[in-house]
């Protein structure tokens, strides 16, 4: 008897270890694979001598520095921080199916952003990054509003999900509509933009918003604690010590800052939010904050770094949205999921 307990830790802390090993070894490779190809084959020799030395052909460095790297490191940081923003909105709304893209979070955030590049190319002449968020932010906001506003009348979560559809096809609907009406010139790439791509990143991009969710993953890391006793239920977490009222603002905050900006640089990307944090609670067998979270935001970086690749090969050199690859591996998560519900019976 107090043998099994000491295996039964021994052999969680194996899991623990294999599932983040995996993770880490999935992007180390996913990294490499991604770098060298395209329309150019770069050899790893090549890549490890331009990326550590700094040596090598012009034109390879060029590739590499200025249009695949900035790349990934957007699939990444952003795909992570979309399954983050989706791990918390499942802890907000207690329900596995919640996430920004179905809520509509990502629409509203989609159609603010598109407004402001509309607006500022037109009247100022550039859109910078702090804009771009901030509209992207105040869209998640004034839709996640809505949803709560739903969710006050809504006791049904199967419910609530048809009220977040419904608000993303009218934010999309109005989207397309100024995009429809829009001047060329003031919106060269805003249609690629819409369907979700990772294509164009900038360094002075990757920066901004590398910071922006690094931040936001310290303070969602930091509060593991609360979101644990949160996920016991609001009257635990009040026992032990947790200001609902106030947690709940900061989970509000925080998924949709984080689900603003990926929204803000990359467009609405689908699935994502849902499917990886799924995945990782599966994989890790357990549901514990200070494990899923940091194991959610690794996941979602090599989950977007995967489908990113296909977006760009599958048929180059024609590129798919990335938010439609997303939807084909994420979809059948989200499908299993309500079959393992019963049918989705909330």
């Amino acid at each position: 008897m107090n043998q099994a307990v000491p295996d039964s830790a021994a052999a969680r802390r194996a899991r623990y270890a294999a599932v983040f090993i995996g993770l880490l070894a999935a992007f180390a490779a996913l990294t490499v694979w991604n770098i060298n190809s395209g329309s150019v084959h770069i050899s790893v020799a090549d890549i490890a001598r331009i990326i550590f030395l700094h040596q090598g052909d012009d034109t390879q460095m060029g590739i590499i520095w200025k249009l695949r790297l900035p790349r990934i490191v957007a699939s990444a940081v952003l795909g992570g921080g979309l399954a983050l923003s989706g791990f918390l909105m499942q802890t907000f709304f207690g329900n596995p199916i919640a996430g920004p893209f179905v809520l509509g979070i990502s629409s509203g955030s989609k159609l603010f952003v598109a407004l402001t590049m509309i607006v500022a190319l037109r009247y100022i002449s550039f859109v910078s990054s702090w804009m771009m968020v901030a509209a992207a932010f105040v869209g998640a906001l004034i839709a996640m509003g809505f949803v709560l506003l739903a969710a006050r009348s809504i006791r049904q979560m199967s419910m609530l999900l048809v009220a977040g559809i419904m608000i993303s096809y009218i934010c999309s609907a109005v989207t397309e509509f100024l995009i429809t009406f829009a001047k060329d010139s003031d919106i060269v790439n805003l249609h690629t933009w819409s369907q979700g791509s990772f294509s164009g990143t900038k360094w002075a991009d990757v920066r901004f918003f590398t910071l922006t969710i690094l931040i936001c993953f310290l303070v969602v890391f930091l509060l593991s604690k609360p979101i644990g006793a949160y996920q016991m239920g609001e009257a635990y977490a009040q026992s032990m010590g947790v200001n609902v009222k106030r947690f709940r603002v900061v989970l509000i905050l925080m998924s949709s800052l984080i689900a603003g900006c990926v929204t803000a640089f990359a467009g609405p990307i689908s699935f994502v939010g849902i499917a990886v944090p799924h995945l990782i609670k599966m994989l890790l067998k357990t549901a514990r904050p200070i494990l899923v979270i940091p194991a959610s935001f690794l996941g979602g970086g090599v989950f977007c770094m995967f489908c990113d690749y296909i977006a760009r090969t599958a048929f180059a050199p024609v590129e798919l949205s990335i938010s439609t690859v997303t939807a084909l591996f994420g979809a059948p998560v989200v499908i299993a999921m309500l079959i393992r519900r019963h049918g989705g019976r909330m």
